[in-house]
């Protein structure tokens, strides 16, 4: 079977991926942690921990996604 993409695109997916998880892993912390450059503003969000719970659901998929890919069977 012919690939759909290059390798070359399929690394920079990859590389995009991980830095996702890892950018969104610093920023639910700060959330967590009510830091005030991100909560503590008229417009911010009061519940810190609620948004952080949202972004680790958005780094849950970015780390099961690649994951379960590979059980089914694609490369």
């Amino acid at each position: 079977m012919k690939p759909v993409v290059s390798a070359f695109n399929a690394w920079s997916c990859t590389v995009l991926s991980v830095f996702a998880i890892v950018i969104l892993s610093a920023l639910a912390g700060l959330y967590r942690s009510n830091h005030e450059e991100f909560t503590g503003g008229v417009d911010d969000p009061e519940d810190g921990k609620a948004v952080s719970d949202t972004i680790f659901i958005a780094v849950l998929v970015y780390v099961v996604r690649p994951t379960t890919i590979k059980q089914i069977g694609h490369p």
